[in-house]
């Protein structure tokens, strides 16, 4: 596998960013996911943390070096990080569970498979231009389904952050998961929560990720859209993948890559602190501002570490 690939995340107006995101990735098979806790309940930022810790533990162990079932991973995946919630809210008793949404995305031979819960999205775009993107588990998607409200209205709809499903809610989450979808080279892959995607016009991300490296592209996007959403901007995050960037229009040897090939059997590559699989005893909702600032920064600099390297 060739790729390239960038993350960043921008705090908003929140007091706090309880956004996750990362990657992994084996010999054969690749990992993205991006989780939004949810900021209406209690301790969204662990519900983001421990769904992203699960889903990657589970990836380490069965990316040997690839998914037998990329979609069932991505179901088995998704319905682990539900329990790994609940066990959570038990063991600290707590009146009710942290929640998040998600969005994760597995790349294994030339094809992308993907899975949501809520309102985190991921875009597919082909030459410039949107391809398919993932479609809200939201009131308002619902009701635009419905011919009940217009496209234009969903974006000032009184009720378009009210989401209708997601992990760590008392009801087994629906977990939608869309299979073998081809990739070619210079398709991009774009993940991100709902502060991201409610600042940014779909046709202008999709021709400036046409048209420049994902590096450069996606912290511009991610500013955009703070700055759009002003006073009121959530917590934004965007994780961009370009797919084989031999391509005719750009000139490799200027735009760091990752290769997936030199990668011996059982090894895995991430930015996401995996260790052991996260259980109810890991409580990250003492972090402070700093350390997630810090954390994100580190990641940021393991990135750029890995694209510098030679292939």
């Amino acid at each position: 596998m060739r790729f390239t690939i960038f993350q960043d995340t921008d705090i908003g107006a929140r007091a706090s960013n309880q956004d996750r995101m990362g990657y992994c990735f084996s010999r054969e098979s690749l990992l993205m996911i991006v989780a939004d806790g949810m900021g209406g309940h209690l301790r969204g930022e662990v519900a983001a943390q421990l769904s992203m810790q699960t889903a990657a533990a589970l990836f380490q162990q069965a990316a040997q070096p690839r998914l037998p079932d990329p979609a069932e991973f991505l179901e088995q995946a998704f319905r682990a990080s539900h329990q790994e919630l609940h066990r959570y809210r038990e063991q600290h008793g707590l009146p009710e569970c942290p929640r998040t949404t998600v969005v994760a995305c597995i790349i294994q031979d030339n094809m992308a498979w993907w899975a949501h819960a809520g309102d985190s999205r991921l875009y597919l775009m082909r030459d410039g231009r949107l391809a398919t993107r993932t479609r809200d588990h939201s009131k308002v998607e619902s009701l635009l389904n419905l011919g009940l409200i217009t496209q234009e209205e969903t974006e000032t709809h009184p009720e378009r952050n009210k989401v209708l499903n997601c992990l760590g809610s008392p009801f087994e989450p629906s977990v939608e998961v869309h299979s073998e979808y081809p990739l070619r080279s210079g398709d991009v892959i774009l993940l991100c929560s709902d502060g991201f995607w409610s600042g940014i016009d779909d046709s202008d991300m999709a021709r400036e990720l046409h048209e420049e490296p994902v590096m450069e592209v996606v912290p511009r996007l991610v500013r955009r859209a703070v700055e759009h959403n002003g006073a009121t901007a959530d917590n934004t995050t965007a994780l961009a993948l370009q797919w084989d960037n031999d391509i005719s229009d750009i000139n490799v040897d200027d735009i760091p890559t990752l290769s997936s090939l030199g990668l011996p059997d059982g090894a895995v590559t991430t930015t996401i602190a995996i260790g052991v699989n996260p259980g109810p005893e890991a409580d990250t909702s003492d972090l402070t501002e700093d350390e997630i600032e810090r954390t994100i920064t580190e990641i940021q600099h393991a990135i750029q570490r890995s694209n510098r390297e030679p292939r």
